[in-house]
């Protein structure tokens, strides 16, 4: 991965972005793609679009990722300090103990951890259950008076942890899911720029809260109204112990971006991807999805009359977690898809059944 991209990828991942709170990764993307995009807008619900005209003729694509991430909001604080919390998404309440987060109060960032009495306090019942998160709190360190000074009463939390490359060509982070959708989308808007262009309008979208709705796509899709629209996504990886493949499929890190197939997906768009994968020679797999998909490809299908809709995802392995693991290689190739997927859509294709 060139350096440029690799940077803009570990800014976008570092900065906070709860569903609702998505500002600061959003100034981030706007700041990437504003090299790239002849257009460059931010609507009211907070999704960004970075628009690259088209030479003339050909359908417009949107791709969407969006830039929201899992994380928690202050509900309560203690007289002594102790903040309770609700999550923001899906989480799992039993890996939460004992992680490390950042409460992004108005003054800054402020360091915490999750708290929980220790195993060696629970009763012998307590510990065969799954704490239940209204049990869990946050320790910042500080006093009630000190901490309700500097904390508001629905401030965004996220964990407080960020990017890192390990392994072969292995990247760890929190909220790849999905800032990883935007940041391809905005390498496909850079490499289908530096290779003159498409014949096509391009729209390459950072969505917002996508985790408690598809709210932003659904905006997103009704307002630029395109005639093609991608959701760019993480899957679930099955390459780790105890997934059972017959009942989730097979999907593997490094096996390349996983190209949806299903009632959801516009069947003509499926197969101009593969096509566009095969003549690249780009590795891709294949995701079975016999019903919604539960992404932004829902809401572009469904914008309007209804649009061809397709869904690109790169495997990823403990989703909704601190440690969110997937091969760089498989985000690379997926821009490198899509790239060559709009470079190739002529004048006058017809997406209809």
């Amino acid at each position: 991965m060139r350096s440029q991209s690799l940077d803009f990828l570990s800014k976008l991942l570092a900065a906070p972005s709860p569903s609702g709170y998505e500002q600061p990764a959003a100034a981030v993307y706007r700041d990437y793609v504003s090299k790239y995009a002849d257009d460059v807008s931010t609507d009211v619900m907070g999704s960004v679009s970075a628009k690259l005209a088209g030479k003339g003729g050909g359908p417009s694509v949107m791709l969407a990722g969006h830039i929201d991430e899992v994380g928690f909001m202050v509900n309560y604080i203690t007289p002594e300090g102790f903040i309770a919390f609700k999550p923001i998404g899906g989480l799992d309440a039993h890996i939460l103990p004992g992680k490390r987060v950042k409460v992004h109060a108005a003054g800054g960032p402020l360091l915490g951890v999750i708290g929980r009495m220790p195993v060696h306090l629970l009763e012998e019942e307590e510990r065969k259950q799954v704490v239940k998160m209204s049990k869990l709190f946050v320790d910042l360190g500080m006093d009630g008076d000190e901490v309700r000074k500097q904390v508001r009463i629905g401030d965004p939390v996220t964990f407080a942890v960020g990017f890192e490359r390990f392994g072969k060509d292995m990247g760890v982070s929190r909220a790849f899911d999905d800032k990883m959708g935007a940041w391809a989308a905005a390498e496909v808007l850079r490499l289908v720029k530096e290779a003159g262009g498409a014949a096509g309008d391009l729209f390459a979208v950072a969505t917002v809260q996508e985790e408690v709705g598809l709210r932003g796509g659904e905006t997103s899709a009704y307002s630029v109204d395109p005639d093609v629209g991608i959701a760019i996504e993480v899957g679930h990886a099955t390459d780790y112990p105890d997934v059972d493949k017959r009942k989730h499929g097979e999907a593997k890190c490094g096996g390349g971006p996983i190209i949806a197939r299903g009632p959801n997906i516009n069947p003509k768009l499926f197969e101009l991807l593969t096509a566009a994968a095969d003549a690249e020679k780009i590795a891709y797999q294949i995701g079975p999805e016999p019903r919604g998909t539960g992404t932004d490809a829902n809401a572009i299908q469904l914008s309007r009359g209804g649009k061809a809709a397709a869904l690109v995802s790169v495997p990823l392995r403990y989703m909704h977690t601190p440690s969110e693991v997937l091969s760089l290689k498989d985000l690379e190739n997926t821009a490198k898809l899509l790239a060559a997927f709009v470079k190739r859509l002529e004048p006058g294709t017809d997406f209809t059944p």
